[in-house]
């Protein structure tokens, strides 16, 4: 295909996706940051039972008064051997009423308690917390919302069984790509003069603030794409070279969060989740200096973000902001800070 064509169908893709993106933001879930209470019926311990299936299982979503026939199953890679309450897919049908809530969605993933004790619950409000950490950093993120479950199961013979915790649901790609005008880019690896450099400094800088280690810029060994835990944007309005964005995603490991089952890749030098380690590409000193400058200057944002979660405790709190904390000291020396990364660039 020549590279006019190339360009028409560029610029019919970013037409479309504009006009999309007025429905995008339209849809009410992401528009709010208060916790959303929502009850979730249907035969839980059976799914749990059966979740490496990954069948899909008739359930009921109320909220607001207003039920909604889903369908669920259990989804996720690691999680799903590890945790005794896996991640949730929310499969919701087209016939989804216009006044709710979850108008215009269709497939949600949702982030649950690995575990039924309260370290469950605080892993994954933590993992909230760094993904609206990213959000004050960047609109090329995945937006969050906080949820309230009660869960009913209805697979016994007797009484129903009744949970109630705290989760999230993710934004999807489609609706994170209309969001930001940008296009899912299937690539088995990166193009180095492709992406936007100032953009990967604040990721790079960002997953090292959070001691996250789980990802990188190849391709894993179970994904037909590029890259792990990191997806890959094309902006489709920029004809530049530098148009490629990265958006994390999947913080479970990281140290900010500290779960149980969290520990680093045996292949890195680190022996704790909670050690830091930068992981960046190599780049100019100038894209990283400002991503460290952008992040730097969030400092009391990115400190209060888990104050801002209900459900944590004090102890839990205070422990997540020292963790912070001991970033932004080490920040206060900028060119040893960024010797650092340097040295540690792929």
């Amino acid at each position: 295909m020549s590279r006019i064509a190339k360009a028409h169908l560029r610029w019919a893709f970013f037409l479309t996706a504009l006009f999309a993106t007025d429905f995008a933001i339209a849809t009410p879930l992401f528009e709010s940051s208060t916790v959303l209470e929502v009850r979730l019926t249907g035969p839980l311990r059976e799914l749990i039972r059966n979740k490496h299936a990954r069948e899909e299982r008739p359930f009921t979503l109320t909220v607001d008064g207003i039920e909604h026939d889903v369908q669920v199953r259990a989804r996720g890679n690691s999680r799903l051997r590890v945790c005794k309450f896996p991640p949730l897919r929310l499969n919701f049908p087209s016939s989804t009423p216009e006044h709710s809530i979850f108008a215009g969605q269709d497939k949600l993933k949702l982030v649950t308690h690995c575990s039924n004790n309260s370290r469950g619950e605080k892993d994954a409000l933590e993992e909230y917390a760094a993904y609206r950490i990213f959000n004050q950093l960047e609109d090329a993120s995945y937006r969050v919302r906080l949820v309230k479950f009660t869960y009913v199961d209805t697979s016994g013979k007797g009484r129903e069984k009744v949970i109630e915790r705290y989760g999230f649901v993710l934004e999807s790609l489609s609706e994170l790509s209309q969001r930001i005008a940008a296009e899912p880019a299937n690539l088995k690896g990166i193009p180095v003069s492709r992406y936007d450099e100032r953009q990967a400094a604040i990721v790079y800088v960002f997953q090292y603030l959070i001691g996250n280690t789980d990802w990188s810029l190849v391709r894993a060994d179970y994904d037909e794409w590029c890259c792990h835990n990191i997806e890959l944007l094309e902006k489709v309005d920029k004809q530049k070279d530098d148009n490629l964005l990265l958006v994390p995603y999947d913080f479970d490991l990281a140290g900010l969060v500290n779960a149980r089952y969290a520990y680093p890749d045996p292949l890195l030098p680190i022996k704790k989740v909670t050690h830091r380690l930068y992981r960046g590409k190599c780049m100019e000193r100038e894209p990283l200096q400002a991503g460290l400058g952008a992040i730097r200057d969030r400092r009391e944002d990115i400190l209060g973000a888990l104050g801002s979660v209900p459900g944590l405790s004090e102890h839990d709190i205070e422990s997540g902001n020292r963790y912070l904390h001991g970033f932004f000291k080490k920040a206060e020396d900028e060119e040893k800070l960024l010797k650092i990364f340097e040295m540690r660039c792929k």
